[in-house]
């Protein structure tokens, strides 16, 4: 008989299981429940872009690529970036097709840090990056954004976790679940700080098609200084509708770039072959379906933060991504009891603000990657919620 306490990695057996997976699978359990747990759009992949892929597999593109991916669609990449956000990338050298964009951030994390080494991470965040770190034997260091501050990363802070332990910065904007960007005065100030360093920052920008409001979003490796140190992380999942089709990529100096292919031909070897084909006429010719994606992401968002500042649940509007981050500490009930109960007593499912980390207590996740009609829906519900607790 195996010892399975002896057997497993110490490592793995600390880290918790995702906060948002844990609630999504108990709503799954459950009749009549209205989520707005889960970061995935509901719209379909795009025809042409689903198209594409047939068209992939009728000519009979089953193959492995290249490690890097195919060199048409790092060229459409490269193309894409520099119309977009300004950043110019050699697809042969600078640009990794990945299994998503968690593989891209995985893969950056494991080419810099080493044991004992210090990786400064913004929370509340995206679920990944700090197990990421534990798993190399790395320390992260928490960066505790608060609403006052917009949620945002600030230099004065930034400054005072630096030590020469620092190895890497993770900036993940737009954020996942606060719906904060860094706009280009705040990315300025976190390049002065940094200027002097030899800390690299993993800018995860899968959200970067999804800015709200006047200003649209500024590509970390755009601002002056910032292009020699940065992996640029993004993907097709959120922009595109195309979370089944598994794809992103990286973006790194040459050097970085190398470095962690090598880890990706020994753990992956390629991305899928037909999701790169048709994520070559996702980043050509499907501009116009984003845009509709993204007016309807809008309205939707008007509505969700509305309705929760109704019900008395103060909400800051999210200038990024498709996340509400409403703040119900006036229920008296920590972020864990409210969702817990909203689920039992209402049927409404949203994730608590602490599986982003410690600093979101006293604040939930509600996703507006749904229709209006199942937001209004979730939101009466919540308010029989609160009406009932009051």
């Amino acid at each position: 008989m195996i010892d399975y306490d002896k057997a497993l990695s110490p490592l793995v057996k600390e880290i918790k299981p995702s906060g948002i997976r844990r609630f999504f699978d108990l709503a799954n359990t459950m009749e009549d429940v209205i989520s707005l747990g889960v970061g995935e759009p509901d719209f379909v992949t795009p025809w042409q872009i689903r198209s594409a892929g047939i068209r992939s597999l009728e000519r009979g593109h089953t193959r492995y690529t290249a490690n890097r991916g195919t060199l048409p669609l790092r060229r459409a990449i490269s193309e894409y970036l520099s119309e977009k956000y300004g950043t110019e990338y050699t697809p042969e050298t600078e640009i990794l097709v990945t299994v998503g964009g968690s593989e891209a951030i995985d893969l950056a994390l494991r080419a810099i840090v080493t044991p004992g080494d210090e990786v400064i991470i913004p929370q509340p965040s995206y679920v990944c990056y700090e197990p990421m770190t534990r798993l190399l034997g790395g320390v992260p260091v928490i960066f505790k954004t608060d609403e006052a501050h917009g949620f945002k990363v600030t230099a004065e802070e930034l400054k005072r976790l630096i030590t020469p332990k620092t190895k890497a910065l993770i900036l993940p904007y737009p954020c996942n679940p606060t719906g904060a960007i860094m706009e280009r005065e705040d990315l300025e100030a976190v390049a002065k700080v940094l200027e002097l360093t030899n800390i690299i920052v993993i800018s995860d920008e899968i959200y970067s098609e999804l800015t709200f409001g006047d200003k649209p979003h500024v590509s970390c490796a755009s601002i002056p200084g910032m292009r020699e140190r940065t992996v640029t992380v993004n993907g097709f999942s959120k922009a595109f509708s195309m979370t089944g089709w598994r794809l992103g990529y990286a973006c790194a100096p040459a050097p970085l770039a190398a470095q962690m292919t090598k880890i990706h031909q020994y753990a992956i070897m390629c991305a899928p072959t037909t999701s790169q084909d048709a994520a070559i006429e996702a980043l050509r010719n499907c501009s116009d379906e984003v845009k509709k994606m993204k007016e309807q992401y809008n309205d939707r968002r008007h509505v969700m933060v509305k309705g929760f500042n109704d019900l008395g649940l103060a909400c800051r509007e999210p200038k990024g991504a498709f996340y509400a981050f409403p703040c119900i500490r006036s229920t008296g009930m920590t972020s864990e009891e409210f969702c817990q109960k909203l689920l039992e007593e209402e049927h409404v499912a949203v994730v608590p603000g602490t599986a982003f980390g410690e600093g979101g207590e006293g604040f939930v996740r509600a996703s507006y990657c749904y229709s209006i009609e199942h937001i209004r829906e979730a939101l009466s519900r919540i308010g029989k919620f609160i009406k009932r607790h009051s």
